[in-house]
């Protein structure tokens, strides 16, 4: 490491100017807490930067430009709401300030150490890349969240690594929903590390979160709490990210956002960030799109104007049309010959996976932060989404070879 920067309070950037020189640092130190710094750190060819983690030293703007000239960034903390401030930007190289100069060293030179969750066997170089599942809906709050969860858990009750990634830069909410902390949007963060070329497997299980779970555990990329982030979620940098997820675990799910709007038409800035192309970069990049919508009169209704937006998007043959909450209160006897009729009438769509509604065990689900197969295991929407999974998702069995039965000539009986 030829040159760093700092950029301290006053106190704190002597004392570490002086531990640079002390422990035989000979290249370039600068010094300043000004935004002149900032700008000027692209074009200045520095390998690292040392700063303060209060908000009047690291911004997201430092950290973008810090990534995209591919230096590294130690943020030191001197309380828990700075450390906040960093882990809700997404930067995880933080250490206390009052750290002696040996423990700063080691997290410059060759980052923190990181322990491998024990419950997921890595993946051996070689085997088949992951599968890719995106759950879209369009607007209304068809259930999008509720059934990425859903499938999460099925798959990871089936043996499988698996991790839930929350892609929606409108409203994410897979962490409320699973009772996760969200001060950390692990999605975004992975997302700006892979902007950077340095998201690993190592890295992405650094700054996911565990659900904990007897039937089968998975891991949660959290999405990002205030929407005013979406620009962190580019296109490019969600395409990288999703590849890497393809290398860390057998299937990711992706809770994406509910707008196709293409940014491009409605902005004159072609260079400009898109806030949907989260969302779309999602929808191409997966295997398999669950396309779910709500099982009412106005739920159809957005469904099928939103359907024909995906398919301009993706192929036909990657969408697997399910229809949420199917109940007779709103839709009449027999909803379930209601809702296909309907769908095949107006939208050409056959065979639908239909959810049937049971409030009560949603309910019971959101109150415990847990997921369906956790708390209602046995009830009517938990045992659809198996049966989704088990016919849909998972590879079906070879069947076995038929046997050919051995028949054996009798001998005819010996005349008297």
């Amino acid at each position: 490491m030829k040159s760093v920067a700092l950029r301290l309070p006053h106190p704190l950037d002597e004392r570490v100017c002086v531990d640079l020189k002390r422990h035989g640092f000979h290249g370039t130190i600068l010094k300043g807490a000004t935004e002149r710094l900032v700008e000027g750190l692209a074009q200045s060819g520095f390998d690292a930067v040392i700063c303060g983690a209060g908000q009047n030293y690291l911004s997201s703007d430092m950290l973008e430009t810090c990534d995209s000239a591919g230096i590294k960034v130690i943020a030191l903390a001197s309380n828990d709401s700075e450390r906040r401030h960093a882990a809700n930007l997404g930067l995880y190289e933080v250490i206390d300030a009052a750290a002696p100069w040996p423990h700063i060293e080691q997290l410059l030179t060759a980052g923190p150490a990181l322990l491998r969750d024990g419950n997921d066997a890595p993946r051996i170089p070689g085997e088949p890349r992951g599968e890719v599942i995106a759950v879209w809906g369009p607007a209304g709050a068809p259930g999008r969240t509720t059934l990425a969860i859903a499938i999460a858990a099925e798959l990871a009750a089936e043996g499988h690594s698996v991790a839930l990634a929350d892609a929606d830069t409108h409203s994410g909410s897979v962490a409320p929903t699973l009772g996760l902390l969200d001060e950390a949007p692990g999605f975004a963060a992975a997302c700006r590390l892979a902007g950077s070329g340095s998201l690993t497997t190592a890295e992405l299980e650094r700054i996911s979160e565990r659900y904990q779970s007897p039937h089968g555990s998975f891991w949660v990329l959290t999405g990002i709490g205030r929407p005013h982030r979406w620009p962190e979620l580019s296109g490019e940098r969600v395409i990288a990210t999703i590849a890497a997820c393809r290398e860390w675990v057998d299937y990711t799910v992706i809770d994406t956002g509910f707008c196709l709007e293409n940014d491009d038409e409605i902005s004159s800035d072609l260079f400009a960030p898109r806030r949907n192309a989260a969302t779309i970069s999602a929808l191409r990049e997966a295997d398999r799109v669950v396309a779910v919508g709500s099982g009412d009169p106005v739920g159809l209704s957005r469904f099928l104007r939103a359907h024909v937006d995906l398919l301009e998007i993706i192929d036909a043959d990657r969408v697997l049309t399910v229809i949420n909450r199917i109940r007779s209160s709103v839709i009449g006897a027999n909803p379930a010959a209601q809702v296909e009729q309907t769908l095949r009438r107006f939208g050409g769509i056959e065979s639908p996976v239909l959810i049937p509604h049971d409030q009560a065990a949603l309910d019971a689900a959101i109150l415990a932060g847990r997921t369906l197969r956790d708390v209602a295991g046995k009830s009517a929407p938990r045992v659809a989404v198996g049966k989704l999974v088990a016919s849909h998702i998972l590879p079906r069995p070879a069947p076995a070879p038929r046997r050919r039965a051995k028949w054996k000539r009798r001998e005819p009986a010996p005349t008297p």
